[in-house]
């Protein structure tokens, strides 16, 4: 199942709104949030509130685990330019760019039967190179 959320109109430039988007891009949904939580970045407060959205959606709407969910894809695109002008000496202007953004949220639900598998094969493993380290030990003395 996937949950999609849009934010458009972030009067934020596209390129660092990027910045921060390729943090969490592929990241588990709690961890995401705990990376924007900490992230120094003008645009990572409204991501976080996107992320939120989308997580509130997810376990409102479809009874989702938010510990499930993962950002499968995230895309930030060019909005709409303000333009304005900057008045200069002797009848000049000079043109002023203000850009906005647009971001696309999609949260894809992780397979809960293969990661644990995943998991308890790496318990596992953990486990032989703990007895193996051991081993070592009481044959060396």
């Amino acid at each position: 199942m996937e949950i999609k959320v849009k934010l458009n109109n972030l009067r934020t430039s596209p390129r660092k709104v990027r910045q921060v988007v390729d943090l969490i891009r592929g990241k588990r949904a709690l961890q995401a949030q705990s990376i924007l939580l900490f992230t120094v970045n003008k645009s990572a407060r409204p991501i976080l509130k996107l992320l939120n959205s989308a997580l509130a959606s997810a376990k409102h709407n479809f009874q989702l685990d938010t510990a499930d969910l993962f950002v499968s894809k995230i895309t930030v695109d060019e909005g709409s330019k303000l333009k304005r002008w900057h008045p200069m000496s002797r009848g000049r202007a000079y043109p002023i760019i203000k850009r906005t953004s647009h971001i696309a949220l999609t949260l894809g639900e992780v397979n809960p039967t293969a990661e644990e598998s995943k998991e308890e094969e790496k318990i596992e493993k953990n486990a032989i190179k703990k007895e193996v380290k051991q081993k070592r030990k009481t044959t060396k003395k």
